[in-house]
């Protein structure tokens, strides 16, 4: 496929808002965009609170009212990882609407011959986003305005091609998205099965009430933080080595994951053999990110953990590991008394104190190991579907550098 290079000002208009000051604010009139209504790559409008006069939008402002069909970007402080959910149409139920400052909208100059459709793709593109950080240098957030766009060089196939791209790409987004919702109603199921057999269950009241120092094993160290000060200076952190130590980044997404490596070696794990952490172990968050939970999974390699996880050696005949790790961060009860624990604080943190005496009614084992059950089967079928949302990732990743390299061409080119 041969294409033009262009400038993006010889193929499109683009706009941006006027600055509207805080003494023009009404509490009705014309809405006013701003930043915080584009998100997931949608434009809502519907929790606006920002307005200006009829007479000052079909006035002053008449030439900033965007129409129908026009394409928004989030202009100022856009982190550039995330700049593709800041990206979004403008539809019939959004109108009337004015721009506003860091808010720019793009109009195709000559629908024959340039399709905002493909301008959307392009702007996602890694091309698009390294052309804008030499344009605006030593930023960790994108502020960028018309002065910087009119720069902008973009590759411009035929019209045809051009919608052939946006079709292509729009088909491979829409499977991400389904596949992104499959997950999310995963973890929906989850919660309210677990809220169904264990919050609203009439059978509650007739449980023992225990706290969480119960449910451990009964032996020295089965509840335990990471070794603090000089005991483990993170300069004796190395990416490959005989111990992992384990993070909050292992547990941040309620489920066990390997992220970052980090390694000791085996001459200082034998100084802190007393943190090493076992198979089917409950591992909380106590520090930043609070409340954080994972099991231990079974084939785990010899680790131990860092000042900001506690580990808990379950009794595994009272308590499974499965439904205790899902209660901290889900049993409405639970969470109340953490958040009333660490409220209040300089700098929020647990400790082993708060969380040994947090109480919660103890369903008979039987009950605990079926939502262990329904965990395990739920987790498998994530991920699988979270190993297809990489694969549909890589997928579009690649689509796209083919089509703006110019080898998705729907025309033959001789």
């Amino acid at each position: 496929m041969k294409f033009a290079k262009k400038f993006l000002s010889e193929v499109a208009f683009f706009q941006e808002g006027p600055g509207v000051r805080k003494f023009q604010f009404r509490n009705e009139g014309v809405k006013l965009l701003n930043v915080g209504n584009i998100n997931k790559g949608i434009l809502d409008t519907g929790t606006t609170k920002l307005y200006i006069s009829d007479e000052e939008a079909y006035g002053k402002y008449k030439h900033f009212l965007v129409d129908e069909g026009d394409l928004l970007i989030a202009s100022s402080g856009i982190v550039v990882d995330n700049f593709h959910n800041k990206i979004a149409y403008v539809k019939k139920e959004h109108l009337p609407l004015c721009l506003n400052t860091s808010t720019i909208r793009f109009k195709s100059l000559d629908s024959n011959a340039f399709s905002l459709d493909y301008l959307k793709f392009y702007l996602k593109t890694t091309h698009f986003k390294n052309q804008l950080r030499k344009l605006i240098t030593g930023a960790a957030q994108l502020n960028f305005g018309p002065s910087h766009l009119k720069k902008i060089i973009l590759p411009v196939p035929p019209i045809p091609d051009q919608l052939h791209i946006a079709n292509l790409l729009t088909k491979a987004e829409k499977l991400i998205s389904q596949r992104k919702e499959s997950i999310r109603l995963l973890d929906e199921f989850l919660k309210s099965t677990f809220l169904e057999m264990y919050y609203k269950n009439p059978e509650t009241d007739t449980w023992n009430e225990v706290r969480f120092e119960e449910l451990a094993e009964k032996k020295k160290g089965s509840m335990r933080t990471g070794p603090f000060g000089s005991s483990l200076l993170h300069g004796e952190f190395t990416e490959t080595g005989d111990v992992k130590v384990l993070g909050i980044d292992n547990v941040v997404t309620n489920r066990f994951d390997w992220k970052r490596s980090r390694c000791i070696k085996n001459e200082k794990y034998q100084e802190l053999k007393r943190y090493t952490v076992y198979p089917n172990d409950v591992l909380i968050s106590i520090m930043a990110t609070l409340g954080r939970t994972a099991v231990v999974p079974k084939d785990i390699p010899l680790c131990i953990n860092s000042k900001h996880l506690a580990a808990i050696t379950l009794d595994k005949k009272i308590a499974n590991p499965y439904f205790v790790a899902f209660a901290f961060h889900s049993h409405p009860l639970i969470v109340r008394q953490m958040s009333n624990n660490v409220k209040g604080a300089i700098m929020d943190g647990l400790n082993l104190t708060i969380i040994r005496r947090i109480k919660l009614r103890l369903p008979p084992i039987e009950l605990q190991n079926k939502f262990g059950e329904t965990f395990e089967k739920t987790e498998a079928l994530k991920i699988q579907y979270q190993q297809s949302l990489r694969e549909l990732e890589n997928l579009y990743g690649s689509l796209s550098q083919r089509a703006f390299r110019g080898e998705l061409g729907l025309i033959d080119q001789e």
